[in-house]
């Protein structure tokens, strides 16, 4: 792998490092969504949810859109939803067969 591969992905790890924004993304999975909407399904306040979106836009995992007074979010790269489920999968089996 590439020293450039490596940083990215270090990148990713970093900016995907909380259950929240993990919660965030796997509701993103089921479309768009507006703010509102994710604080109904994820719990945390209205600026910790603010704050963890705006993270994952700076890093270019997710976009968004302004309709009148809502911000509506989706996924901008398709690539960050294949590692969180291919990772939560393999966490998951782990857990289920008992490996450390």
């Amino acid at each position: 792998m590439s020293s450039l591969a490596l940083e990215r992905a270090a990148e990713l790890f970093g900016v995907l490092s909380t259950p929240v924004r993990l919660q965030i993304i796997g509701e993103l999975c089921q479309g768009e969504q507006d703010v509102t909407y994710l604080l109904t399904q994820i719990e945390a306040s209205q600026p910790n949810m603010s704050r963890h979106l705006q993270v994952l836009y700076q890093a270019g995992v997710l976009c968004k859109r302004r309709s009148g007074q809502h911000v509506f979010y989706r996924i901008a790269d398709e690539s960050v939803v294949r590692v969180c489920k291919a990772v939560c999968r393999q966490v998951e089996s782990d857990q289920s067969t008992g490996v450390d």
